[in-house]
């Protein structure tokens, strides 16, 4: 029977519209939390999908396939399709059909088993050409003080795997829909004695908050086997940094931390000194700039990938071998480059937490993160933050301008990457950029952009520092520095400023021209200016009419729709619709 005060219609094709103006819709979307994908947010009707991964994630979390089922029925207005009940049940029965468990070593290298839960799943991998590379069937032998137990039918359905292809193998075999669920005890990890202050060494009092604490227990877990790894999503703002360190002070234990950039890198050490009992002697820089060891170690994943010739070695690989580490947390993991991808498969022994605001990636390598990583552990939606106070409100403004006509012609003849470039260096986007940072004297602004020609220009015409990959290391901190405590009020900056930087007082944005659309750059970019603040922030992006940075911009702002966010877009004409645009914001 049809239920119309229900909030939630359930669709064959196994995507979720969600009511948010129907009684219980709050309530209906924190229970599709735990195993649903919002896609799109606008005003009226919310769309969620549900996907394997999702299921599988949810599964690894815990959350069961009847649960999923029963939070579909009991907020459903009408009957959910039966093959929708009968593919997540399927779907989600696939994680833990087949197991990795401690195996015995031989010939004096590391093994594990993988071991299944019948015939069907057995003969299914065994015959995968892929898969037989790695896997040898083997009669099942229990190892000396084994703590994971192995049922008797697991037992019959048994391969055996070397140590090292651990990683390798759960992609490949997530990649034909079998996700592996993970049972060999991790390594502990040289013991590292450390805590958490309660007054910080700036002097401010330190808390950690409800769910960052929640966030680290759902990594730690009992820390039995199937807990230790996994991946946290936190909005920016919400202080993954502080999860991060939390985390390490729950596990006590060497740390290698890796991150974008060097900037990142002194921020992190910054950090672990002011909120930490860690001392200046026991936290080293690995860098294009410095290489040192210590019991907590920050890197960039540019030196990781570095190599002198592009065919050969990557050398700094070795760093995660150097040390005995208990915990390796990658910043950022959704920047996870593909050559560290291949270490990450190795290093499957060891406890590991990604943070990321996002985990959009536009190769689509979200699987990835998954087997190699770990699952997603905890999530939370950007606007529940929102309005508990722990990150901005935020206005997002799409201010739409014409191409110049002596630009005309050369757009029309150009191939799709030079229509993007024209288009993103419309020459209209610098006056109306110097009119926004004059009406709203009281903003800490970022001027955000991506060629440098054109953010060359804009710097020079608002007299303001210039940050670009060029600039030096100590030079962007100085003006990261100068621009938290006031001393710059704007700040032009290139994509080297996306990620992992913490500005907390940038309140407005200016986003002149980006990555082709990158729903991960969007979110990062408004994630610069979301730091808890007493105003709303204020997120401008310039686009130009007609051109294919419109076409761009639909998917650029499809993840910020997927959080709750909605754009006003407005058609820039002069200052009169300047004027209307600033009095129409809070």
């Amino acid at each position: 029977m049809p239920q119309p005060d229900n909030p939630l219609i359930v669709q064959s094709d196994r995507t979720l519209l969600l009511d948010v103006h129907a009684p219980r819709a709050d309530e209906c979307r924190n229970a599709l939390i735990p195993f649903a994908e919002l896609e799109r947010s606008p005003e009226h009707l919310h769309t969620y999908r549900i996907t394997a991964l999702s299921l599988w994630n949810a599964a690894s979390a815990g959350f069961s396939s009847e649960q999923a089922v029963q939070v579909l029925e009991d907020f459903a207005r009408y009957p959910v399709p039966e093959a929708v009940a009968v593919w997540i049940q399927e779907t989600a029965l696939r994680f833990g059909k087949i197991r990795m468990v401690p195996a015995p070593d031989a010939d004096g290298e590391p093994y594990v088993y993988i071991v299944c839960a019948n015939a069907f799943v057995y003969k299914e991998i065994a015959s995968n050409a892929m898969l037989s590379k790695h896997l040898v069937a083997y009669e099942y032998k229990e190892p000396e003080n084994n703590v994971v137990s192995v049922s008797e039918e697991e037992k019959r359905w048994c391969f055996l795997l070397r140590l090292v292809e651990r990683g390798t193998v759960k992609q490949q075999l997530l990649s034909v829909g079998w996700p592996v669920k993970d049972d060999v005890p991790l390594q502990d990890g040289q013991p590292l004695e450390l805590s958490l202050k309660d007054i910080a060494s700036s002097g401010n009092k330190f808390e950690i908050r409800d769910y960052q604490k929640s966030a680290a227990l759902a990594l730690v877990g009992d820390k039995g086997p199937g807990t230790g790894f996994g991946t946290i999503v936190l909005p920016c703002g919400a202080g993954k940094t502080i999860v991060g360190m939390l985390i390490m002070s729950l596990l006590k234990t060497n740390t290698l931390i890796v991150t974008t950039n060097i900037s990142a890198v002194h921020q992190w050490i910054d950090e672990l000194l002011d909120k930490t009992s860690l001392t200046r002697d026991q936290i080293a820089e690995y860098t294009g700039e410095t290489k040192t060891i210590l019991p907590v170690t920050v890197a960039t994943y540019q030196i990781l990938t570095w190599r002198p010739d592009k065919e050969g070695p990557y050398p700094h690989f070795s760093l995660f071998r150097q040390n005995n580490w208990g915990l390796v947390i990658y910043d950022e993991v959704h920047m996870l480059p593909a050559p560290v991808f291949r270490v990450v498969a190795e290093l499957q022994a060891v406890r590991r937490v990604g943070l990321t605001a996002t985990l959009v990636r536009e190769d689509g390598c979200e699987g990835h993160v998954f087997s190699l990583v770990g699952p997603k552990r905890y999530d939370v939606p950007w606007k529940e933050l929102e309005h508990s106070g722990w990150i901005a409100s935020a206005e997002c403004v799409e201010m739409r301008l014409d191409l110049p006509a002596d630009k005309e012609l050369a757009y029309a003849v150009a191939g799709v990457r030079e229509k993007h470039r024209i288009a993103s260096e419309n020459p209209e986007k610098l006056a109306l950029t110097q009119s926004l940072v004059k009406k709203f004297p009281e903003e800490k602004i970022l001027v955000i952009g991506q060629y440098l020609s054109q953010l060359n220009e804009v710097a020079q015409l608002l007299n303001a520092p210039l940050i670009t990959g060029k600039t030096s290391t100590a030079d962007r901190d100085k003006l990261y520095a100068q621009f938290r405590q006031g001393e710059v009020r704007v700040l032009v900056v290139s994509k080297v400023a996306n990620f992992a930087i913490d500005l907390p007082d940038a309140s407005m944005a200016i986003q002149l021209s980006g990555t082709f659309g990158s729903r991960q750059e969007e979110a990062q970019r408004l994630g610069r200016i979301l730091r808890p603040k007493n105003k709303t922030a204020r997120f401008f992006t310039l686009i130009t009419r007609n051109s294919v940075e419109e076409d761009f911009g639909n998917n650029r702002q499809k993840f910020l729709a997927e959080q709750g966010y909605s754009y006003r877009i407005v058609r820039y004409t002069g200052e009169d619709s300047l004027c209307e645009v600033c009095n129409g914001i809070e």
